[in-house]
């Protein structure tokens, strides 16, 4: 029997039947939480001192595309359009399975190293099944918990409007041959392509295959002018719509199609920092919460955004709050009060995260007998920082603060330190990765 005890920590358990504790302590169990609360005993038990920490459930991104890792800020200045152009159109054929799993590689640890235990890997760089064997080597080798979902090659833009006997059969043979349990760390979805990306007969298709299977899928709608072919209106009206999807963006969806969401049971994911910065409209977190939708949180592009979820979860509030006291503004009037709490955002980045890939039952709270996934966040790792609300305080911190990460109730991450993870020698794979290919572009260019 393996235990651990975490002693002494602000414990924020996201589950109101358990409760806070601003003094407490969880008892991990053969990789489950076994119980939370103050003083528990555990004679034998390996001990986590969290003193003048935060205990919380480990953050969950439901929208990353990882195969990206290696290419940090490649995209901090691009639109969009400029980034479908640059890394889907001209970059991602000339990755091989290698270049993917080592970008994967190095994202996925990235991601446990600031705190996120959990991602849905939105992987649409499968342009043969060595890449998506090498995507899902990558996952594993890293620890994390994820979901893969499988997607579309990006180096054959047919596929994006037209169905193909490839796809299909290569997520029968990976759900087969990688996904034949569910009692492990990685899962299986489809990363589908969407009316707005491809026809709405082709994501008839994707969605039939996804049911088939069993496994969610996710799609990206309501990006800027893109929104206007109205996604969510036309799966409504082919009755497609169901509580297995998960919609991305959704920033220039109308209200009524996100009440037509909301009513199937749909979920929905907020990448605020892509979206503002790359054009795809006002993030959408004020209107699907109308609507009656508790949004997820994504990080989405690594190229184009720091990928900790801490700034995620601050670019949340802040896009909603200023939303919201702009619309105030033009009608003569000011706020009485904040329309978007630090706590709703913490709960956004976990339990609701949790919900939206259907493993709230497993992850997303530190509620007894769910896995352990725990992160300690040490918000006052900085000498000069003080802190009264805990759920600012760690909306505050960054991915420097984290201090503890354990997954399945392993570490991934102690002291401050990675466990089990080269962090050096990944990033000299993933750099040497993202510089050949780099280059290769360029040499494409002069030819051109």
């Amino acid at each position: 029997m393996s235990r651990k005890l975490i002693r002494g920590g602000h414990v924020l358990t996201m589950d109101p039947a358990v409760g806070d504790h601003v003094v407490g302590d969880v008892l991990i169990q053969d990789g489950r939480i076994a119980a939370v609360g103050a003083g528990l005993e555990a004679p034998g038990a390996e001990l986590i001192d969290a003193t003048g920490m935060v205990v919380m459930p480990g953050l969950i991104d439901t929208h990353r595309h990882t195969w990206q890792g290696a290419f940090a800020q490649v995209a901090a200045d691009w639109t969009l359009n400029e980034y479908f152009g640059g890394i889907i159109g001209r970059l991602s054929p000339l990755f091989t399975p290698q270049d993917v799993r080592d970008g994967t590689h190095f994202g996925a640890v990235e991601a446990l190293d600031s705190g996120v235990t959990t991602l849905f890997d939105w992987a649409h760089i499968m342009n043969t099944p060595e890449h998506a064997d090498a995507s899902v080597d990558a996952l594993r080798a890293s620890g994390i918990r994820a979901v893969f979902g499988h997607s579309i090659p990006t180096s054959d833009p047919s596929w994006y409007v037209a169905s193909d006997r490839r796809h299909p059969d290569d997520a029968r043979r990976l759900a087969t041959r990688y996904f034949n349990s569910t009692d492990q760390l990685l899962t299986l979805a489809l990363a589908v392509r969407g009316p707005e990306m491809a026809t709405i007969e082709a994501t008839a298709d994707d969605l039939a295959l996804a049911r088939d299977l069993g496994v969610r899928a996710s799609m990206h709608v309501g990006i800027g002018l893109l929104g206007g072919q109205r996604a969510i209106t036309q799966l409504h009206d082919r009755g497609l719509l169901g509580p297995d999807l998960i919609f991305l963006h959704a920033n220039t969806s109308t209200d009524d199609e996100l009440k037509m969401l909301a009513v199937s049971g749909a979920h929905a994911s907020v990448s605020a920092r892509v979206e503002m910065m790359m054009g795809h409209g006002f993030p959408a977190t004020g209107r699907l919460l109308e609507a009656g939708i508790r949004p997820a949180l994504s990080v989405d592009v690594v190229a184009g955004v720091p990928s900790n979820m801490f700034d995620e979860m601050r670019a949340v509030i802040e896009a909603e709050r200023l939303r919201q006291y702009d619309r105030l503004l033009t009608l003569g009037a000011a706020p009485d009060r904040v329309p978007l709490t630090t706590r709703q955002a913490l709960e956004f980045a976990t339990i609701d995260g949790a919900r939206t890939l259907g493993l709230d039952d497993r992850i997303g709270s530190l509620t007894p007998g769910k896995r352990a996934d725990v992160i300690l966040v040490d918000v006052a790792r900085s000498p000069l920082r003080l802190s009264r609300s805990t759920e600012a305080a760690v909306l505050f911190a960054d991915a420097r603060d984290v201090d503890t990460v354990l997954v399945d109730g392993e570490f991934r991450k102690r002291d401050g330190v990675l466990v089990g993870a080269d962090g050096r020698a990944l990033r000299d794979r993933a750099q040497a990765s993202r510089d050949r290919l780099l280059a290769a572009v360029a040499e494409l260019s002069t030819v051109v």
